[in-house]
């Protein structure tokens, strides 16, 4: 059995640089052992970035007996469970565990919630859909739970208000473009309430621009949090309405040619949008939150980035609005990362945002502009970069081996992923 932290919460008896110094850590304290001598329990060796055999665990087990457990050892419903945790690290090379834990089980993880909302099981998705894991993980970071009203303004096909309701909150969600919020056929984000059996929780989704929102305004705001992902023009491009070409911006409402009444009055009337940079959406989600979130209530998204240009004061900021926490997903030349924002007063309808060091204004090619301003060109222009490297390399191998050559080539570019993604595990892990 490997430990993951994330599994369950212990009480921690003791610690120590080997097995031996940790039985003598935990004889120190023997006044907690009397509470459970008569009661069922269950030991279990467990590793972290190493392994113990089989053969050897029972061993490790029987030198913890001087605990003088007399009940019922069960292995499948003890009353009390406790474990013995050898830490390797997270160094592939290392072989010997360098740490040594007892501890008594606290609580269980939710590590099945995983599986559940798994989306290859789910019955709807899109390519934005968030996975399963990361989605809980901002349920949790968002502080989730029954009597809290939760909002998605960039919904797409709904992953967040679905873990959200899982832990007991009202959710509701909206999106500029409502053809994934619509789905198709029979896949749509309400057969994903009936698969998880939360339409009392998930309140509805309603189609509109985030930047010309119809909430009412309430003192003190009216969500407990706000949870998103919002488009960074890589899969999906922002949008906001209106035109690019601010000369063709209508100033006052135009009439249709045929029918002789305002062109957006009519049932199939689809208004102009601009693409809507990333920049500017992370700015307005933020002044968005300080308007509509009660006192207390958490913002948490997804800021995508440059890594070589990223630095913390490229956050926007407020007086309203404190950061919780910051948490970096890598992926190479780019990262998106986890913001966690919390409204700690009330806003006085006028401090603005505080400016970021990085400037707005300046080019791509700009050595200080914020990490994920023009994120989407900038992307792009890494894959092209890659695709060039990649085709060249190609062509370099079947020029040296013919299509042996290419197939070496191809088998040691699937090793390089395999161990960039065992190093992101070990660093997930740790």
């Amino acid at each position: 059995m490997t430990y993951n932290p994330d599994d369950y919460s212990l009480e921690l008896w003791g610690t120590g640089s080997s097995w031996d110094e940790l039985i003598e850590k935990v004889k120190e304290h023997p006044e907690r052992w009397p509470q459970y001598l008569n009661i069922s329990f269950k030991f279990s060796v467990v590793t972290f970035g190493g392994t113990i055999e089989m053969k050897d665990k029972p061993v490790i087990i029987n030198r913890f007996a001087f605990t003088g457990f007399m009940g019922k050892i069960d292995l499948k419903n003890p009353e009390e469970e406790f474990s013995l945790i050898a830490d390797y690290g997270i160094d592939p090379n290392v072989k010997v565990a360098h740490t040594f834990y007892m501890g008594r089980l606290v609580g269980n993880g939710k590590r099945e919630l995983i599986e559940k909302f798994n989306v290859k099981k789910r019955k709807y998705i899109g390519n934005t859909t968030m996975d399963a894991e990361l989605s809980l993980i901002m349920a949790n970071q968002a502080l989730c739970g029954p009597g809290k009203l939760v909002y998605d303004p960039f919904v797409g096909t709904g992953s967040f208000l679905m873990t959200c309701a899982h832990f007991g909150a009202m959710t509701v969600g909206s999106d500029i473009d409502g053809r994934q919020i619509r789905g198709k056929g029979k896949a749509s984000i309400q057969s994903n309430c009936e698969q998880y059996d939360l339409k009392g929780r998930v309140l509805d989704v309603l189609v509109f621009d985030v930047c010309h929102a119809p909430w009412r305004k309430i003192g003190g705001g009216l969500f407990d949090a706000i949870v998103t992902d919002p488009p960074y023009g890589v899969r999906a491009g922002a949008k906001t309405l209106g035109r690019k070409d601010p000369a063709k911006q209508a100033t006052e409402p135009r009439m249709a040619v045929e029918e002789g009444v305002h062109a957006h009055l009519l049932p199939d009337y689809i208004p102009p949008t601009k693409p809507y940079e990333m920049s500017e959406v992370v700015a307005d989600l933020l002044m968005f939150a300080v308007k509509n979130l009660v006192r207390g209530g958490r913002l948490v998204y997804w800021l995508p980035t440059v890594t070589e240009d990223y630095a913390i004061d490229d956050l926007p900021t407020h007086p309203c609005m404190e950061l919780v926490s910051n948490c970096e997903q890598a992926f190479g030349q780019w990262s998106r990362r986890l913001i966690t924002m919390e409204k700690v007063k009330d806003w006085d309808g006028e401090a603005a945002l505080g400016p970021p060091t990085g400037d707005m204004n300046k080019s791509t090619t700009g050595p200080k502009q914020q990490g994920h301003f023009g994120f989407r060109d900038r992307y792009f222009a890494f894959t092209a970069v890659e695709n060039a490297r990649r085709k060249k390399e190609l062509k370099e191998a079947f020029q040296k081996g013919g299509p042996a050559g290419v197939a070496a080539y191809m088998r040691q570019v699937e090793e390089n992923k395999k161990q960039l993604q065992q190093q992101a595990e070990n660093q997930q892990e740790s």
